[in-house]
């Protein structure tokens, strides 16, 4: 028999406009289990796919990358092979040996994947579907085909594919992909957060550079329908995980709803508490839940905090100014198809009561502008993700000066509200 992943992964990670009846909050706050090395994630992985180990130019950060699930980094760690492994793997898929028929959930701490979901533009429906679960499918590209490696180093590895995908609409766009992962060294990490070096931490961080090219005849309208570059990161989860995403202060009236957080129901008061320009939610794995922020409130940079294990995590993307066209992935025929979301956080959990959650995880995830190219054009999404472990003190002057709170407030806020 076939584990059955496909419904809890739908509604984890793709069913993001699905409004779902709002559960009773669960506040459980059990010791983590002992965490698993990044060697434990690469070993087991190694004995079902090809992994490709990218090293920190400097030190001890470790990246694994897989080629066979489009160049997706799988995990990494700050403190080498016997360190923590940050990435959530899905054991239970690659163990089974099956592929699932409409997503084949492996996991990983970035994916490439494309957009939209749903809507009169879908690449997930196929022309005249119902948008409903039966009809959902996961483009085989973003799925389960390789990318070539164009090229590797001890340090990065460039991935490519030359691809076609047909909307809802039966537009068909014909697309090279090319994403290079690169591994950091800290004092390029510190200098991209704009921050001073923090020698007392343990850190990786690593850059995907995503390049969507249309290589048809046919230019890339709004009127036939864009895509958008969308990346998307499962974490492992702790009791004390925190997401925190600084935003656009102003008005609804000028700038619309600080943030979306009706996806599967409103998100209960004591997993979101939203100040005037951050918000907090809870990445316990212990709540389905998810959120999003606009264009008009979103800005260039995300992250999370794990008191539990003293793991700061931060994403940095390139976020172009004055641009609000974002691909709209609402399940059904929509009035404003590039009102999408830029950044989204998503909190694992049980579907229903007494149901086992897919992971648990929670993610971090980034989209780029919906991409209206040109015949040879190409669009751009890029993406820089880093760890940080080590002392207190030098941990809280990142968070202050990049996420513009300290861990004090991140660690105690979603407390309160308890």
């Amino acid at each position: 028999m076939k584990i059955n992943i496909i419904t809890p992964l739908v509604l984890a990670c793709v069913l993001g406009m699905i409004g779902c009846t709002p559960q009773k909050s669960d506040q459980q706050t059990s010791t983590p289990e002992a965490y698993d090395t990044y060697a434990d994630d690469v070993d087991f992985m190694s004995k079902y796919t090809d992994i490709l180990n990218l090293n920190a130019p400097d030190g001890q950060g470790r990246v694994a990358v897989s080629p066979a699930l489009q160049g997706r980094v799988m995990t990494s760690s700050a403190r080498g092979r016997e360190g923590r492994s940050f990435g959530w793997i899905n054991r239970e898929l690659f163990a089974s040996g099956d592929t699932m028929e409409h997503i084949n959930v492996y996991g990983g701490e970035e994916r490439f994947w494309l957009g939209p979901e749903g809507g009169q533009y879908s690449i997930f429906f196929e022309n005249g579907a119902d948008f409903n679960l039966d009809n959902w499918y996961t483009p085989r590209l973003i799925d389960l085909e390789p990318f070539e490696i164009l090229s590797q180093t001890k340090s990065s590895a460039v991935f490519t594919k030359n691809a076609s995908l047909t909307n809802y609409s039966g537009f068909e766009f014909d697309m090279a992909i090319e994403r290079k992962v690169e591994v950091l060294a800290a004092e390029e990490v510190f200098e991209a957060l704009g921050v001073a070096p923090q020698k007392e931490l343990s850190v990786v961080a690593y850059q995907t550079t995503n390049s969507l090219t249309n290589v048809g005849n046919q230019d890339w309208e709004k009127e036939s329908g864009l895509l958008s570059i969308w990346l998307l990161g499962m974490f492992n989860h702790s009791p004390a995980t925190t997401v925190v995403i600084p935003f656009k202060p102003g008005s609804a009236e000028d700038l619309g709803p600080a943030v979306n957080d009706a996806y599967f129901g409103k998100v209960p008061e004591d997993r979101l508490v939203v100040r005037d320009s951050v918000l907090f939610f809870s990445g316990d794995g212990q709540f389905r839940s998810k959120i999003g922020l606009s264009p008009q409130r979103a800005k260039d940079v995300l992250g999370s905090y794990d008191a539990a294990n003293g793991i700061l995590t931060i994403v940095k993307y390139n976020q172009p100014e004055g641009v609000t066209d974002y691909v709209n992935s609402m399940w059904e025929i929509q009035d404003a198809p590039y009102a999408g979301d830029v950044v989204n956080s998503y909190n694992d959990g049980p579907p229903e009561p007494g149901a086992k959650p897919l992971g648990p995880f929670y993610e971090l995830e980034t989209s780029s502008p919906a991409l209206a190219l040109k015949s040879g054009e190409a669009g751009t999404h890029v993406q820089l993700t880093c760890h940080f472990e080590g002392d207190e003190k030098a941990l809280n002057r990142i968070a202050v000066q990049v996420l513009g709170v300290s861990l004090v407030e991140i660690e105690s806020v979603l407390n309160k509200e308890k």
